[in-house]
């Protein structure tokens, strides 16, 4: 039965972009009453900054026109283009190509985003420090109710529960089991580490040619193992730089970042002509090198009768399509037109399941393209260094960034009537 005042209790498992996105799509819902559990002691996320696309711009707008919005208030800079050149190999120096158009996206620092979606969400029904450590019925019904149990020893009554937990969460347990081969992420073969620098110093140091106002673009080098990129961020206030590398080497299972110091910086990237790199990096006084994860062995499903997952819970990604949050974004749009048409708890399995078919093709196909694009732009992809071969890339984005957002609300919506 749902709660007293007759909503149905949306427990949402995590505070990041997926799950405070989620929560501002589901708020404007009378029938229902989402709440979001955080396991640590505060709101926040990890990383600089996130690069949005146009699909994961429009989902937002499918969302609510104002939750668009947020990415303006949060400092979002639109890129004129992703231009990519040659750092090393035989066409040094020559451009590889460019992605434009269709394929624009904004660039916003990840805090600045989260707190702004975090602000139209009243406090009552924010919840820190609530790390899940079970998922029960709460009767003896199977069709009933939840309870959720947290670390600290407290719990809640759920009518659905949606993991937006990250790799590390506990939806993803409850919902594959724990000895599942696609439970954990594996080691994507990349590692990568990221600069903050202001835009005026970023001037002195990469040149003040990159940065022409109205007019900013991410710039990107392609090298023999390695690949280096440059942003904008916080209104053009500040540069992100990126040093990226593939490499054979082990990371343990639970081993998320490594030092990184100027000596192994400047073997990685030896032989390089852009010299802007170790400009750009050695700035970061403590520079670390952060693992890249991704769910290489797909999950056979996404959801397990009232409960499922969303977000890096479900489908965890390395970074060279610039698609996690994309994904996340549209996983919130599509459970918020599904649970907006749900009005009683027995049809909240149709839901996911109908959930689950729409967006576990589509984003475990960027899992695997993402992996391969990566390889490509470390130039150890099958084409190499080779740049008419590179200049093959862009397609591989296309199937992303053009998807009709109004299309794919309308499958799900229609998968869901053809399960009820």
């Amino acid at each position: 039965m749902p709660s007293s005042d007759g909503k149905l209790r949306v427990a949402i498992i995590g505070g990041g972009l997926a799950g405070a996105t989620l929560m501002n799509a589901l708020l404007k819902y009378s029938h229902l009453s989402p709440e979001i559990f955080e396991s640590a002691p505060e709101f926040s996320e990890r990383g600089a900054a996130v690069g949005i696309a146009q699909n994961g711009q429009a989902a937002l707008a499918e969302i609510a026109p104002e939750l668009a919005g947020a990415l303006d208030r949060a400092g979002a800079v639109v890129m004129s283009s992703s231009r990519v050149r040659m750092a090393s190999g035989p066409h040094t120096g020559a451009l590889a190509f460019d992605l434009t158009g269709e394929q624009r996206g904004k660039v916003v620092h990840r805090k600045a985003l989260l707190n702004e979606l975090l602000e139209p969400i009243p406090k009552s029904r924010m919840h820190t420090s609530k790390k899940v450590t079970d998922i029960a019925q709460a009767n003896d019904s199977a069709t009933g109710p939840f309870k959720l149990h947290f670390q600290d020893g407290s719990s809640y009554i759920a009518d659905a529960v949606i993991g937006a937990d990250g790799v590390h969460g506990y939806v993803r347990t409850h919902i594959l089991g724990a000895d599942h081969p696609a439970l954990k992420p594996k080691f994507g073969g990349f590692w990568d580490s990221r600069s903050l620098i202001p835009m005026e110093k970023a001037k002195e140091l990469l040149g003040e040619h990159y940065f022409i106002e109205g007019d900013q673009r991410q710039h990107g080098w392609i090298g023999n193992g390695g690949f280096f990129m440059h942003d904008v961020l916080d209104g053009g206030k500040t540069v992100q730089c990126v040093a990226c590398a593939q490499t054979n080497e082990e990371w343990g299972e639970d081993e998320w970042r490594r030092d990184l110091d100027r000596e192994k910086l400047e073997s990685t990237f030896s032989g390089w002509t852009e010299s802007a790199i170790k400009r750009g990096m050695i700035e970061n006084p403590e520079l670390k090198a952060f693992a890249e994860w991704h769910h290489k062995i797909d999950a056979p499903t996404y959801a397990k009768g009232r409960v499922v997952m969303m977000g890096d819970a479900a489908h965890a990604m390395t970074p060279w399509q610039g698609s996690g949050a994309g994904q996340a974004i549209e996983d919130a749009m599509v459970l918020d037109a599904l649970l907006g048409e749900v009005k009683e708890p027995k049809q909240l399995e149709a839901a996911f399941k109908a959930y689950d078919q729409v967006r576990r093709p589509r984003t475990q196909r960027i899992i695997a393209s993402s992996h391969d694009v990566g390889m490509a732009l470390c130039g150890r992809g099958s084409g190499g260094l080779d740049v008419e071969k590179l200049a093959d890339l862009p397609p591989k984005w296309v199937f992303i960034h053009t998807q009709d957002q109004k299309e794919h609300i309308k499958g799900a919506l229609e998968a869901m009537r053809s399960i009820v």
